[in-house]
């Protein structure tokens, strides 16, 4: 299954809380697009939330956060894993 990082800037005044709360939203929505998201980084200093996940394509990823929270990501790339 292909794997997908994507990018969420603005996000000014996000807590470690409510990325955990808007992460666990994505999760439970995730099946119904078939997408797994497996970790996500954020910074508050900057702002930014950088999201993993597996899917068919980014279009299921950025139907998740649209339905889950209606947060979209600004950017979405296919990524290989690294050893």
């Amino acid at each position: 299954m292909p794997l997908f990082m994507d990018t969420h800037k603005g996000m000014d005044g996000l807590t470690a809380a409510a990325a955990t709360d808007v992460h666990m939203k994505d999760v439970e929505t995730q099946a119904k697009h078939g997408v797994k998201y497996l970790q996500y980084w954020f910074s508050e200093e900057q702002g930014t939330v950088h999201c993993l996940f597996e899917g068919p394509n980014k279009e299921a990823g950025i139907a998740v956060h649209r339905e889950a929270h209606g947060m979209v990501a600004d950017d979405v790339i296919e990524v290989q894993q690294g050893e």
